[in-house]
């Protein structure tokens, strides 16, 4: 495959991949790879999940596509069914749910729907998150790397500090810093919704507490802001439970959900109580291609697998092996400053030396470059770039989990010989 036909705006993979099933991606020269990324977090039950793609199949054979303004289908209606039914959302009567194809549009309704329903205007997301490349969503995000270039940016956007113990911002300290923010650079009678990932992904794999969370619960209760979850890579068992916001049992008003939702296909979602859902006038959430009868259909396979018993505990399984591995993993090699994790979701953060916090992205990229070439494929996240994100399938098979770790760590051990002869 050749470059020149495709954007250089696109970040462009050094494989090729020519089929891929569960934990295992073969290129096109042959080589097996173990996946480590899993779509980043979008294929949480491996590539080629069987009754995923039986139920795409016979979905396929009787149509595939319906726009729901012109002929409405079933599989829109049971999507949405399933999402209530699973709701950590508050609101004690009926939940509902809009259907998209992305998580930026996802995150857009979920304004949108704020907006509605509190008549203001003002949104706050904090730093390091990310919510998507569409303008409201780089608008919201914290990443300048993602926003250069593309500004000006949509208004009445705020950004509060998030927590980061590694780095010396407690959970007592953004809380602080949020509350002093409100009444300062915004005013609190106007702000919407409160926007938070429950793990930062692309910000370094950096796992909100509780405590935080219930913090930011009750500021937001007492000035009359909706509480949003971004759940598109903590969601659908990544980290423990259904959502973060079950593993740790705080209620956000509003949950955004995406990445494996379609199990593989492009869908996301908003759910939250009918009184919320339904305060858009008719007609001004949708699209054309939201909640496409294939995107449906692998939907409905995926949450109906992932409420199975043996599911659940193989998800539970892989969490408690990985676990081991990577606290093995961290107490070998000592410039892996700190581990972090919610469920089977990890982050390991790379110094330059023990007990020196200056980040060390040179070894995080040799590592990946290392690990691609003995069969691993694994991923970075993080504003320098020095964080490995661990993702592996919630069903990958024991001895995948264990091998996979094994080149890892032979590969970090070649990263720092070979970044130590560059010096």
């Amino acid at each position: 495959m050749e470059q020149r036909w495709v954007s250089r705006s696109l970040t462009y993979a050094d494989i090729e991949v020519a089929r891929a099933s569960g934990s295992i991606v073969e290129t096109v020269s042959g080589d097996q790879l173990i996946d480590f990324v899993s779509g980043i977090s979008c294929l949480n039950l491996g590539h080629s999940y069987p009754p995923v793609v039986e139920a795409i199949q016979r979905q396929a054979g009787a149509f595939m596509h319906q726009f729901m303004i012109i002929g409405r289908h079933a599989g829109y209606e049971n999507v949405c069914r399933l999402l209530a039914e699973l709701s950590p959302c508050r609101g004690e009567g009926e939940h509902k749910s809009i259907l998209s194809t992305t998580g930026a549009e996802a995150i857009e309704n979920a304004v949108k729907i704020a907006r509605s329903v509190t008549g203001r205007t003002a949104v706050i997301s904090f730093d390091r998150s990310f919510h998507g490349r569409t303008l409201l969503g780089m608008s919201l995000s914290g990443f300048t790397r993602y926003k250069s270039g593309f500004g000006p940016f949509a208004p009445d956007v705020y950004q509060a500090e998030a927590p980061y113990a590694f780095r010396g911002i407690s959970d007592e300290r953004a809380l602080q810093s949020f509350a002093d923010m409100l009444g300062t650079r915004v005013d609190p009678g106007n702000v919407a919704c409160v926007i938070i990932e429950p793990v930062q992904g692309e910000g370094g794999l950096i796992p909100m507490s509780a405590t935080f969370l219930r913090g930011l619960r009750a500021i937001c209760d007492s000035y009359g802001m909706l509480l949003v979850f971004d759940e598109n890579q903590t969601g659908m068992r990544r980290t423990g439970g259904f959502w973060a916001a079950d593993t740790l049992a705080v209620q956000p008003d509003l949950l955004v959900s995406g990445g494996s939702l379609g199990g593989g296909l492009p869908l996301s979602a908003v759910t939250g109580a009918a009184e919320l859902l339904d305060a858009v006038r008719p007609g001004g959430l949708g699209g054309t291609f939201s909640g496409t009868p294939l995107a449906t259909a692998g939907a409905q396979a995926m949450l109906a697998a992932l409420q199975l018993p043996e599911v659940v505990e193989r998800a539970h399984q892989v969490e408690r092996s990985m676990d081991g591995l990577v606290a093995a993993l961290g107490a070998e090699h000592d410039t892996i400053g700190e581990v972090r994790q919610l469920g089977p979701f990890y982050g390991l953060e790379f110094t330059r030396a023990p007990g020196d916090r200056a980040p060390n992205a040179r070894v995080v990229a040799e590592t990946i470059r290392q690990s691609r070439a003995r069969g691993l494929l694994i991923d970075y996240c993080g504003r320098d770039k020095n964080i490995l994100r661990l993702i592996p399938a919630l069903n990958a098979p024991e001895a995948l989990l264990e091998e996979g770790m094994s080149i890892l760590s032979q590969s970090i051990r070649a990263a720092h010989a070979q970044t130590q002869e560059k010096r």
